[in-house]
């Protein structure tokens, strides 16, 4: 169950049956939507207005990531799902709904207060696309984790330039990861990859024109 899981201490060794799982989940782990939206929320702020931006940053990071993550914990430890995948799709729907809440309450915030256009147009767009993803869940387990990293890649590569591309390797290696946990299914990272990537995408050209 500690490899299922992702948890930082499983252990494995090379050429034994719970290895792979076990690099595997540290992979996701490692590369969990919270961490991917921490660094693209700060990074975006900052590239529109400097060190206040990388601030307005930190409070998006609040109600995109940090809250979404202390309600995920604590549902675990009340029993109600097994662990930070949520894998099971009634679970999922609960966790994007106070997801969707969570960002709309962030995003009305720093509009009030005035930060970068940037920022809380790309928030406008993370909140239409986790809509999104809420309603594939419905009928389809896509994947959040792809979606998240896809996104962020697309959106700071648009940002900052063309080498930050090479980050969709790591996208690569989360798919991977996702399917070797059996959490998802090859078209599943590949759709959510794709969703991700393209909503970013039509953010950023929205935000510029």
């Amino acid at each position: 169950m500690a490899a299922r899981q992702g948890l930082p201490g499983s252990r494995g060794q090379p050429g034994s049956p719970g290895w792979p799982g076990s690099l595997a989940a540290r992979v996701t782990y490692l590369l969990e939507p919270k961490n991917w939206l921490i660094v693209t929320v700060i990074g975006v702020g900052a590239h529109a207005d400097g060190l206040a931006g990388a601030g307005w940053g930190l409070l998006a990071a609040f109600f995109a990531a940090v809250l979404p993550t202390v309600f995920i914990s604590y549902g675990i430890r009340r029993g109600r799902w097994e662990d930070r995948n949520v894998g099971a799709r009634r679970a999922r729907l609960v966790v994007l709904g106070f997801i969707i809440a969570s960002v709309a309450t962030g995003l009305i915030l720093l509009t009030v207060l005035g930060a970068p256009a940037l920022l809380t147009g790309y928030l406008a767009f993370m909140l239409a696309s986790v809509a999104v993803l809420a309603a594939i869940t419905l009928v389809w387990k896509i994947s959040i984790h792809c979606a998240v990293a896809a996104g962020s890649v697309t959106i700071l590569g648009l940002v900052y330039g063309p080498l930050v591309f090479c980050g969709y390797l790591l996208v690569g290696l989360l798919g991977w990861s996702r399917v070797a946990v059996r959490d998802h299914t090859t078209p599943q990272v590949v759709s959510g990859s794709v969703l991700g990537a393209a909503a970013a995408f039509l953010a950023y050209a929205a935000i510029v024109a």
